[in-house]
């Protein structure tokens, strides 16, 4: 993948705002919803989502400018550090953070220095045991960023754990950053153990027409000025589609309807709501006959004497 600043179009020292915004821009102009007829719309609305996993969260940013994750978000390839040489300064062996000397010693019990350098680097489970009951494979941490629709279809996402590809299911009520725990799915143990879990952190993406209010789902939808004075049927988007809503006459802006079911799933299997709110929309050009009824209306009011 390429640099995710490249990806946004935004400078390294960005603003968390800053992204976000190249992020909403960029997910809008190429939502597959509305690029149906383009296929690369949905590379590059994949490649912008992928780009704002790793800069609109702060610790992968930080990792990415160290250079300790790549443009994907994998771990770079880095040696052992703290192994220039054995003495007590500080590229020296006690520079690494392992004490040579008390491992010489041994442990009460046995064990020579190689077996304690490697239980001090990799932990116990690489020795095998050395005497103790099996141990547990370890637990492998995980993120998933999933968008809206993905959350309201309930659909299954094949993700990567280590070595194997499994599919997941987004729980109901999922919120943003929940870790989620998937057993046995983790690293494998030793002899006669039980395999680690996955602790999978669910990142929702942000998107570009819709906001979270818990399971309710919050937009704006634009109101034709003769719908507004008229009253009548209009569009309304929703994850799953447009639907059709009245709206009565005399509508003004700001003012926000109730879409029941139209949110998010619940964990009890019930759906949140979509509450529309309308900004009413002039001609994009200019209307002679509206123009003409307006200057009337701004007339008949200063003759009134009103305000």
């Amino acid at each position: 993948m390429r640099n995710p600043y490249d990806v946004l179009g935004v400078a390294k020292g960005a603003s968390e705002a800053d992204i976000k915004k190249a992020y909403r821009k960029l997910a809008k102009a190429y939502h597959p919803d509305t690029n149906k007829n383009d296929a690369k719309a949905k590379d590059r609305f994949s490649e912008a989502n992928s780009a704002y996993e790793i800069l609109g969260d702060a610790t992968k940013r930080a990792q990415f400018d160290r250079g300790e994750i790549d443009a994907d978000g994998k771990p770079r390839a880095t040696g052992f550090e703290g192994f220039g040489g054995f003495g007590g300064g500080p590229g020296g062996a006690r520079a690494s953070g392992f004490d040579f000397e008390g491992a010489a010693r041994g442990r009460a019990g046995g064990g020579g220095i190689g077996d304690d350098i490697f239980s001090h680097l990799f932990g116990d489970t690489i020795r095998g045991g050395a005497g103790r009951g099996p141990m547990k494979g370890e637990d492998l941490a995980a993120e998933l960023s999933v968008t809206l629709e993905q959350v309201a279809s309930e659909e299954k996402l094949r993700i990567s754990l280590g070595s194997r590809d499994v599919d997941v299911v987004v729980p109901k009520g999922v919120v943003d950053g929940q870790t989620i725990r998937l057993r046995g799915l983790g690293a494998a143990g030793g002899p006669r153990s039980s395999p680690g879990d996955a602790l999978l952190t669910i990142r929702i993406l942000p998107h570009p027409r819709f906001s979270m209010d818990g399971a309710d789902l919050r937009t704006s939808v634009d109101l034709p000025l003769e719908d507004a004075i008229l009253g009548g049927p209009i569009r309304v988007p929703t994850l799953t589609g447009a639907v059709e809503m009245r709206v009565p006459a005399m509508t003004s802006s700001g003012r926000t309807f109730r879409l029941k079911g139209k949110g998010l799933p619940k964990k009890d299997g019930t759906r949140g709501d979509l509450f529309a709110t309308t900004a009413i929309a002039l001609p994009a050009s200019e209307d002679e006959t509206l123009v003409a009824y307006a200057r009337d209306r701004r007339a008949a009011r200063a003759g009134s004497g009103q305000a």
